[in-house]
C-alpha cells in the first residue's frame, strides 16, 4: 500500500518547551493508525501540526506525495485532509444539516447539490432525525457525529479524529467504533488520537505511542501494549503516569 501520510522528524517548540520532538512514522492509504500516550504527551499539538493549524519548528509533513508543511489548514483540507476536535466545535445557532452543508460546500458550489450530499452524509452518520434541530442542543455523542459528519462532507482522504470517544459510554462507544469501521470501509484513511486502549485494540493497524514529546514505539496493537516501556509509561510512578 501507498504511503499517504508522512510525518518527518517533526518538532514544536513553544517558547523552551518541546511539545513533540523528532517524530517521525507513515500513515498507509486504507489503513487506520492509532496515537496513543499519557495525557500532555504531545499528541493534540502533532494533529494541530499535521492539519496545519500551526507551523512545525523543524521537520516535514508530506500528504499524498506533496510537501505541505508550509501550507494553510485551508489548503490541507483542499488537498484532502479532514479534522475533528476533542471538544467538538458545531455552528451552534445552526441546524445539524446547515453544519454539514457547511462541510460539503468544500467541493461543491451550488448550495442545492451541497445540501442533497449533506443529507446522505448525515443518513451515514445516524443523524437523519435530528437535521433539523440546533446544534446547541445534541448532547455529546451527537455533538462528535456532527463533527465526523461535517468532516466527512468535505471527502477528505484522510480523517483525524481527536479522541472520538472522550466522554462517551460504552454502549456509545461501540456505536462509534462501527462508525468508524464504516468509515474506513469507503476507502477513508484515518488517524486517529485515543486514550481507550480497547478501542485502539480493535481498530487500528497501527498504533504510535507518544511520551513527553517523543515517538516510543511503533508496532501493531497487540505488541504495543504488551510492551513493557508503554506500561511503564501508562500505568508507572514516574512523571508520564496519569492517563
Amino acid at each position: 500500500m501507498a504511503e499517504l501520510l508522512e510525518i518527518r522528524q517533526a518538532t514544536k517548540v513553544f517558547g523552551g518547551l518541546k511539545a513533540n520532538e523528532d517524530i517521525s512514522f507513515e500513515v498507509e492509504e486504507g489503513t487506520i493508525v492509532g496515537v496513543v500516550g499519557p495525557n500532555g504527551a504531545g499528541k493534540t499539538t502533532l494533529f494541530n501540526s499535521i492539519s496545519r493549524a500551526h507551523n512545525l519548528t523543524s521537520g516535514q509533513i508530506i500528504f499524498d506525495g506533496k510537501d505541505i508543511t508550509k501550507l494553510h489548514a485551508y489548503q490541507a483540507c483542499c488537498l484532502g485532509m479532514g479534522r475533528t476536535y476533542q471538544i467538538p466545535q458545531a455552528l451552534e445557532d445552526m441546524t445539524v444539516l446547515d453544519n454539514i452543508v457547511v462541510g460539503a460546500l468544500l467541493r461543491r458550489s451550488k448550495v442545492h447539490e451541497a445540501r442533497a450530499f449533506a443529507e446522505e452524509i448525515s443518513a451515514f452518520c445516524g443523524l437523519s432525525e435530528m437535521n433539523e434541530k440546533i446544534s446547541v442542543s445534541l448532547n455529546v455523542m451527537q455533538k462528535k457525529r456532527l463533527e465526523i459528519a461535517r468532516a466527512l462532507a468535505g471527502e477528505p482522504k484522510l480523517l483525524l479524529l481527536d479522541e472520538t470517544m472522550a466522554g462517551l459510554n460504552g454502549v456509545e462507544r461501540v456505536q462509534a467504533i462501527e462508525l468508524i469501521r464504516n468509515i474506513k470501509a469507503k476507502g477513508i484513511t484515518i488517524l486517529m488520537i485515543e486514550h481507550v486502549m480497547e478501542v485502539i485494540m480493535s481498530v487500528s493497524e497501527k498504533v504510535v505511542v507518544i511520551v513527553s514529546g517523543k515517538k516510543l514505539i511503533e508496532d501493531a496493537p497487540r505488541k504495543v501494549t504488551s510492551d513493557p516501556a508503554v506500561i511503564n509509561a501508562y500505568l508507572g510512578g514516574g512523571h508520564n503516569a496519569g492517563c
